[in-house]
C-alpha cells in the first residue's frame, strides 16, 4: 500500500537518519559499528519500528559528526520521535534536503506551484525528483496553511489505500474527511513515485483534484500522470563541466562536479589534488551529472583515488551499485531499465536507434537517421519525430541543452544501456552503418560552408560532431569502405583548421588504396586525392601527392567541374612553388585567375591574387605585391572572407618588413594577429608572429623581439630571428653562425626567399672572406634555379 514520504520510517527522524549515513558513504553494518549499536537497532530507527533513546542519539550524533544547525535538526526530530507528536509547523515532510545545482529549478518550480494544480516532476531513476519535490513543497509550505504532507507510492497502491494514507497525513480518518480538513484553504500533497502504481495513484490523484479544489499537488514519477491541468517538468541531470577545463577552482563551479567532490568528502577522501582536476571532470561528464551516477561513483572513494574510479567505472558506469534497498540491490543499469519499460515498443527501437549519436544533434538529423528503408519511429513510419523527441525529453531519457538546431542529448549511461539492447536485438550494425550515412551528408553539407563569414561557425558545428565523425570513420572504414571515403573526402579543411592534418592524411591514404574504392564515384576520389595533397603540404609533404592533384584535375576536366578545376589548379601552384617550379606555379596560379574571373568566382579570384603575390616578391617587385593584397583585402571584405582577408594582412607586414620598413612591418603585424588568432590555425598565427619578431630584432628593438619570439612555434624561424638578435648585440661571429643554421634548416622546408634572406645574413656578417665568397655562390645559383631576385635592402647589405 502506500505510505507517508519518508516513512519505510513513519518518522523525520529515520529519513534523516538513513540520509546522513549515506552521505558518509557508510553501509549500516558500517554505521552500526561505528556508533556503538546494533545493527538491528539502526535497522529498526531506519524504519521507523522503534523510537530512538536519548542515548542512541548521542551515539549517532558523534558518529555522524553533526553540527551546529545539522545538529539541532537531527536532534529535534529525535525529540519528535521520542514523544510521537506531529510536527507543530504543519508540515509533515522530511527535511528540506540541501541540494546543490537546483536553485534556478527551485525558484522557478514555487512561481510554477501557484498557478499549476498538479506538478510533475518526471526523469529517469536517481535523477533527483524526490528530493526537488521535497525541497520546492518546503520552499511553498507557507503558502499552504491547510498543510503540507507526502506519501509514497508502492507497487502493490490501490487507489483505496493510497486515498486512505492522504487522509492521514494530513491527520483525518478517511480521505470523504478531506473537504472539512482543508475548509478551502490552500494546502500541498507530494505524491512521490507515482510509476510504480500508475493507475491507481492517477485515479486518487483525480478524485483529490474533483473533491479537495484546495488541494494542490506535487508528484514525482518518470512519466506524466495524465491528469488534467498536468504541468509536466523534465528534471535533468546537474550541468557538468565541459572538456579543456584543467583548473580545479573552475572545474568544482559546475554544480556536477561540487555534488562529486562534496560526497567525496563525506567519505573521508582527502582533497582532490589540482593534478586530477581535468580526471574529476571527465568522471563527472562520464557519470552524466546524474546526482545517483555521481553518490555511487564517489562513494567508491572510500578506497580508490579519483583517477582508479575513472580507470574502473569510467567505461561500465551502468554496473555503479547501491547498497540493497529492501533486501535488493539496485545497478544504474536496473535503474534505467525501468525508465526504458515504460517506453511503448517502437519508441524503444527510436532510443536504440538515436543511440547511435554520441553527443548532440538535431530533429532534422533525427530524421534522417530514421529515413531510407531502416527502422522508423513507429511501425507505420508515420509519427511524428518531434512528437517522440518530445516525449524522450519528457521522460528524462533525452535532454534538451542550450539553443541552436543541436540541442538534443541522450545521458552517457542511457545511450549505453540502448547500445547494449540494440546488440541484444541484433540490429546495432545496420543501425551504425546507417549513422556513418547520416554523418557522411552532414559532412558533405557543412564542407562547403568553411569558407568566408560562415567558416567558424561551419568548424564549429563539425566540432560538436567530432566524436561522431570519427565513429563513422572508424566503422565505415571496415563496413563500407565507400561511404568511408564519401565522408573523409569533405574534411581535409577541417581536418587542417583543426591542426589534425597528419590524422586526416592518414585516413584519406588508406581509404583511397582501399581495394573496394578502386571503382569509388571519379569525382569523390578526385576529392579525396586533392585533400590528400592539402594535408601532406601542411607538413611539407605535398610533393610525394603531386601525382594524385594532377589526376584530379584531370578528372574534375573531363566532367566539367569548375570547382574542382580551380581548386586542383590551386594546389597545383602551391605544390610546384615548394618544389622549385616556380614557372608552373605562376602559370596554374593565372589560370586559376582566368578562369574565376570568367565565372564570378569572386573567392577564388582573390585566393589567385593571394598566391600569385608571391611571384612578384619573387622577381623584387614589392610594390606590385602591395598593390595586388590591397586588392586582396578589398575582394575579401566584399565576399565576406575574413580568413583571406586575415591572411592578405599577415602579407602586407612580410612585404613591410622586406622592404625594410619595420615600424610598419611590426604595426601591420600586430593587427593582423588578432585577425589570424580567431581563425584556430596555429601555423598562420606563427608565421605572424615570426614577422613581428623579425621585424623587431631587424630594427633593434632586442627584449622586444625575444618577448614575441617565445610564441613563435617554428624552429628555423626562431633560429633566424636568434640571428638577427645576435647581430644587433654585437657578436657578428655569432650572428653568422646563427644566418648558416638558418639557411640549412630552412633549406627544402620553408619559402626560398626566408632561405636567400639567411644567406645574404651570412654573406653580409660574416669578417672571414672564404666564407662570404662561399655564401654569395650558395646564393646566386639559389637564385638563378628559382629565379628570385634580390630585393633593395639586400644589395645595399651585400655593397652592390
Amino acid at each position: 500500500m502506500a505510505r507517508p514520504v519518508g516513512a519505510v520510517s513513519g518518522s523525520t527522524f529515520a529519513v534523516l537518519l538513513r540520509e546522513h549515513r549515506r552521505r558518509n558513504g557508510l553501509t549500516q553494518a558500517e554505521f552500526a559499528a561505528k556508533a556503538g549499536v546494533g545493527v538491528r537497532t539502526l535497522r529498526d530507527l531506519e524504519r521507523g519500528r522503534s523510537r530512538p533513546q536519548r542515548a542512541t542519539v548521542d551515539l549517532l550524533v558523534a558518529a555522524l559528526g553533526l553540527r551546529g544547525a545539522a545538529r539541532d535538526e537531527f536532534l529535534a526530530a529525535a525529540r519528535r520521535g521520542e514523544s510521537g507528536e506531529p510536527d507543530p509547523s504543519g508540515i509533515n515532510l522530511p527535511p528540506a534536503p540541501v541540494l546543490i545545482g537546483r536553485e534556478p529549478e527551485l525558484t522557478n518550480l514555487a512561481t510554477v506551484l501557484r498557478h499549476a494544480a498538479v506538478v510533475t516532476l518526471v526523469g529517469v531513476a536517481g535523477v533527483g525528483k524526490t528530493s526537488l519535490a521535497w525541497a520546492a513543497a518546503h520552499r511553498v509550505a507557507a503558502r499552504h496553511p491547510g498543510g503540507v504532507a507526502g506519501i509514497v507510492v508502492t507497487e502493490v497502491s490501490t487507489e483505496a489505500d493510497t486515498l486512505a494514507t492522504v487522509a492521514g497525513v494530513f491527520g483525518v480518518g478517511r480521505a470523504s474527511d478531506l473537504p472539512a480538513r482543508f475548509a478551502g484553504r490552500p494546502a500541498l500533497l507530494l505524491v512521490d513515485a507515482v510509476e510504480r502504481s500508475a493507475e491507481s495513484a492517477v485515479t486518487a490523484m483525480l478524485w483529490l483534484r474533483n473533491n479537495t479544489p484546495s488541494l494542490r499537488i506535487i508528484a514525482t514519477s518518470r512519466r506524466p500522470s495524465g491528469v488534467a491541468g498536468e504541468y509536466v517538468w523534465p528534471v535533468m541531470p546537474l550541468e557538468c563541466p565541459p572538456p579543456g577545463l584543467i583548473e580545479l577552482p573552475e572545474i568544482a563551479g559546475y554544480p556536477a562536479a561540487e555534488l562529486f567532490l562534496e560526497r567525496l568528502r563525506g567519505v573521508g577522501h582527502a582533497d582532490v589534488a589540482p593534478a586530477d582536476a581535468a580526471t574529476v571532470g571527465e568522471l563527472v561528464r562520464r557519470l552524466a551529472g546524474l546526482p545517483l551516477a555521481l553518490e555511487l561513483g564517489a562513494a567508491r572513494g572510500r578506497i580508490l583515488e579519483v583517477s582508479e574510479i575513472l580507470d574502473r567505472y569510467g567505461d561500465r558506469v551502468l554496473d555503479l551499485r547501491r547498497e540493497p534497498r529492501d533486501g535488493e540491490a539496485t545497478t544504474l543499469r536496473e535503474a534505467i531499465a525501468g525508465s526504458y519499460r515504460l517506453l511503448e515498443p517502437a519508441e524503444r527501437a527510436a532510443l536504440r536507434l538515436l543511440a547511435q549519436f554520441h553527443h548532440r544533434w538535431s530533429v532534422e538529423l533525427a530524421e534522417q537517421l530514421f529515413a531510407d528503408n531502416h527502422p522508423q519511429p513507429d511501425p507505420g513510419g508515420e509519427r511524428d519525430v518531434v512528437a517522440l523527441l518530445d516525449r524522450l525529453v519528457e521522460l528524462g531519457l533525452v535532454s534538451v541543452r542550450g539553443t541552436g538546431p543541436t540541442r538534443f542529448r541522450m545521458l552517457d549511461m542511457v545511450r549505453d544501456f540502448a547500445v547494449e539492447q540494440s546488440e541484444g536485438e541484433g540490429e546495432l550494425a545496420s543501425f551504425r552503418d546507417r549513422h556513418a550515412v547520416v554523418m557522411a551528408r552532414y559532412a558533405a553539407r557543412t564542407a562547403p560552408e568553411l569558407v568566408g563569414g560562415a567558416l567558424r561557425e561551419a568548424a564549429t558545428r563539425l566540432d560538436d560532431f567530432n566524436s561522431d565523425l570519427r565513429s563513422a570513420l572508424v566503422w565505415a572504414g571496415e563496413r563500407d569502405p565507400r561511404t568511408a571515403l564519401y565522408l573523409a573526402s569533405k574534411l581535409p579543411r577541417w581536418w587542417r583548421l583543426r591542426g589534425n592534418d597528419r590524422e586526416g592524411r592518414g585516413w584519406l591514404r588508406r581509404l583511397l588504396d582501399h581495394p573496394d574504392n578502386q571503382r569509388a564515384d571519379p569525382t569523390t576520389r578526385a576529392w579525396a586525392g586533392l585533400g590528400l595533397a592539402q594535408l601532406a603540404a601542411e607538413h611539407g609533404d605535398g610533393l610525394a601527392e603531386l601525382g594524385g592533384v594532377e589526376a584530379a584535375l584531370a578528372t574534375f576536366t573531363r566532367l566539367g567541374r569548375v570547382t574542382g578545376q580551380l581548386a586542383a589548379r590551386t594546389q597545383l601552384c602551391i605544390l610546384h612553388q615548394a618544389n622549385g617550379d616556380y614557372e608552373a606555379a605562376r602559370e596554374h596560379g593565372e589560370a586559376v585567375l582566368r578562369l574565376a574571373t570568367r565565372y564570378g568566382r569572386t573567392r577564388d579570384v582573390v585566393v589567385a591574387e593571394n598566391n600569385l603575390t608571391w611571384h612578384d616578391i619573387r622577381v623584387g617587385d614589392l610594390a606590385g605585391a602591395r598593390r595586388r593584397l590591397v586588392t586582396v583585402q578589398r575582394l575579401a571584405a566584399g565576399v565576406g572572407e575574413d580568413r583571406l582577408r586575415a591572411l592578405a594582412h599577415a602579407n602586407l607586414a612580410e612585404v613591410a618588413r622586406l622592404d625594410g620598413r619595420y615600424a610598419e612591418a611590426v604595426a601591420i603585424g600586430r593587427r593582423a594577429l588578432s585577425q589570424v588568432d580567431q581563425l584556430g590555425d596555429p601555423r598562420h598565427k606563427w608565421r605572424v608572429l615570426g614577422c613581428v619578431a623579425l621585424a623587431l630584432a631587424q630594427s633593434g628593438r632586442v627584449a622586444e623581439a625575444r618577448e614575441t619570439m617565445v610564441e613563435v612555434g617554428d624552429p628555423p624561424v626562431v633560429e633566424l630571428i636568434e640571428a638577427y638578435l645576435t647581430l644587433a648585440e654585437g657578436d657578428r661571429t655569432a650572428a653568422t653562425e646563427r644566418f648558416s643554421m638558418a639557411a640549412e634548416t630552412l633549406a627544402g622546408r620553408h619559402d626560398v626567399r626566408d632561405v636567400v634572406e639567411a644567406l645574404v645574413g651570412v654573406a653580409s656578417s660574416t669578417d672571414d672572406p672564404k666564407r662570404r665568397r662561399q655564401a654569395l655562390t650558395e646564393l646566386d645559383d639559389l637564385c638563378q634555379r628559382s629565379a628570385v631576385s634580390l630585393l633593395a635592402r639586400e644589395r645595399a647589405l651585400l655593397g652592390g
